[in-house]
């Protein structure tokens, strides 16, 4: 009987993270820039909301639920280049150059770029497997659009 009451107090476990895929990768990736200059802001939070949404098809909530697993990836997670690389071998160019212009839709979001942001993005395009150019294009490409 005692067991029992006490068992009550316990803390449940927590559930367990899904195995990281391309889109969880991704997300998390998008986590990282935006947690790297230590302010993780509104506005990249919206972005990463909405980019989850836009790309996998999600509704709002869903898209929200979504990142919040992608946190918490982000903060046990493997380095940079590991995400990436799972992208990598996960998805076509055409799709690695789009996580590109997603990773710097989100850097750009709050309106200000930082350096340590600018090494996230580097890192993930070099494991990403994109020159300078597709960087350059992706940039321009994520200044130029917004969702």
């Amino acid at each position: 009987m005692l067991t029992r009451i006490l068992s009550a107090f316990d803390h449940p476990k927590p559930a367990q993270l899904p195995e990281p895929d391309a889109k969880l990768a991704l997300g998390a990736l998008m986590v990282r820039v935006a947690k790297s200059d230590h302010e993780y802001k509104f506005e990249e939070i919206s972005s990463i909301d909405q980019l989850l949404g836009h790309m996998n098809g999600l509704k709002p909530v869903e898209a929200a639920k979504m990142r919040a697993v992608c946190e918490k990836l982000e903060a046990l997670a493997p380095a940079t280049k590991d995400f990436a690389h799972l992208i990598r071998e996960s998805v076509s160019y055409e799709a690695r150059l789009e996580a590109h212009e997603a990773l710097w839709q989100v850097m750009l979001a709050d309106g200000v770029s930082r350096e340590v942001e600018m090494q996230v993005i580097l890192q993930s395009r070099e494991a990403l497997g994109l020159s300078e150019a597709d960087c350059q294009g992706a940039r321009d490409k994520a200044d130029s659009d917004a969702i």
